[in-house]
């Protein structure tokens, strides 16, 4: 009789998991069927945003369309977040964990260069210099795939254990000079608390990614990003007597050819990649005046947090010590701007599965970490965080050929969104049904 009973019981148990399967596998197709259904739409977003870009921290009108659409889906939306930011929040049906999806809002000061119907005309001020205003990075699409995605799962609202959070984050290019914004911000405003995140998830159009498949990598997978700024200071003296100067010119040259060093011969680039560039150098106003002063400027990116901190160490040291030798000064300033985007380890195994599924196991590719940096960031710094790239280059296309991010040539496939706006509602239903314990 016992037996009997054991038997029942598992044979009610196996079919109760056979039921969740099912209805799972059910939800998934219902997903695929609204991301059909949803393209064309989800295209005509990202061209708005694409014809009407701001700047970041300006971002008003593009936050105005975010929150009047999240409000029509019946979300709890925060506006004026880190400035112009806008936060919805859906709570499903059911009781559960926390997951944050991001997107980021703002434009860049790039003058647009292509054939599109839909390229931007807009031109605006930036840095006291008349300039063209261009998504050439891609976050029209991001906006796009994640209005996408609050679609398809505001429709299922009943059938999400838990609640979501859709972060449209301004600044992320950086905000401009004098003013703060961008992930830091949020972070400090409090968009990880009431109700607090669990788990946030990201993702980046790419140009070189072919349209269908995504990349991902554990760990570091964009660098830090810091500035620098050296002033090194001389004696100025008439151009035909150098040697009553102490010229701060060929002081300024050997500490760029220094510089080169540091990464070259000083870091180990076996463990992870290393950057400093010097992007500008400023002094002299005449060809025969010895300045007293020279200014360079420039980045420093790093993959690794102690590698980071070794590289501000040697960039110190390089250029106080080149300029003491030749009887100048050298001061160094550095500000950090970005950490390292680090995708933790546990949730990155944890869903892979899911990306798999979404893209299938082929098309999902671990990439190498690149050099470039990413806000989300300051969101994985205090909740485990995911962030990859999602394909935008047409299929067969040369990679190398294909205009880069940052330039007035980029162009994106717009037959990739449809794969960003599943892939984020597969990470969202996965995640808030089996949450990383």
């Amino acid at each position: 009789m016992n037996s009997l009973k054991k038997w029942a019981s598992a044979a009610a148990l196996l079919a109760l998991v056979h039921t969740a399967q099912a209805q799972t596998t059910n939800l998934y197709q219902q997903i695929d069927q609204l991301a059909d259904q949803l393209e064309p739409k989800v295209i005509q977003w990202r061209r708005d945003f694409h014809q009407n870009p701001e700047l970041s921290n300006r971002e008003v009108k593009t936050a105005e369309k975010i929150a009047k659409h999240l409000k029509r889906l019946g979300f709890e939306v925060k506006t004026g977040v880190a400035k112009t930011g806008v936060v919805g929040i859906l709570k499903g049906g059911q009781p559960g964990p926390v997951v944050a999806l991001r997107a980021d809002m703002d434009a860049l000061p790039v003058t647009e260069r292509n054939s599109l119907p839909f390229a931007s005309k807009v031109r605006t001020t930036f840095n006291n210099q008349q300039v063209g205003v261009m998504h050439a990075c891609g976050h029209d699409t991001h906006m796009a795939m994640l209005l996408g995605a609050a679609e398809i799962l505001a429709q299922h609202k009943k059938d999400l254990k838990g609640t979501v959070k859709f972060i449209f984050q301004p600044a992320e290019e950086g905000a401009p000079a004098g003013e703060q914004g961008g992930a830091d911000v949020m972070v400090d405003e409090g968009v990880l608390e009431n109700p607090k995140v669990d788990a946030i998830f990201g993702l980046h159009i790419n140009s070189a990614t072919e349209v269908g498949t995504m990349k991902y990598r554990p760990q570091g997978t964009m660098a830090s990003s810091d500035n620098f700024k050296i002033t090194v200071k001389g004696r100025q003296a008439h151009g035909a007597y150098p040697w009553a100067s102490v010229d701060p010119i060929v002081v300024s040259a050997q500490i760029v050819n220094g510089i080169q060093t540091i990464v070259s011969r000083q870091m180990e680039l076996t463990k992870d990649a290393a950057v400093i560039t010097v992007g500008a150098i400023h002094g002299g106003v005449r060809s025969n005046i010895i300045p007293e002063e020279v200014e360079m400027i420039g980045t420093i990116r790093a993959l690794d947090t102690t590698m980071q901190n070794q590289l501000h160490e040697k960039l110190r040291r390089t250029a106080t010590l080149i300029a003491a030798s030749a009887g100048a000064t050298a001061e160094v300033e550095i500000v950090k701007n970005t950490p390292v985007t680090y995708n933790h380890e546990a949730l990155t195994a944890h869903m892979l599965p899911t990306l798999e599924r979404v893209a299938g196991k082929p098309n999902v590719l671990l990439t190498k970490a690149v050099t470039g940096a990413e806000d989300f960031a300051f969101y994985q710094q205090k909740v485990p965080g995911l962030f990859i790239f999602v394909g935008g280059m047409p299929k067969g296309q040369d990679p190398t050929k294909t205009p880069a991010h940052h330039t007035p040539d980029f162009m994106i496939d717009e037959s990739g969104l449809k794969l960003g706006v599943r892939t984020l509602a597969y990470l969202t239903l996965d995640y808030l049904n089996t949450p990383m314990q």
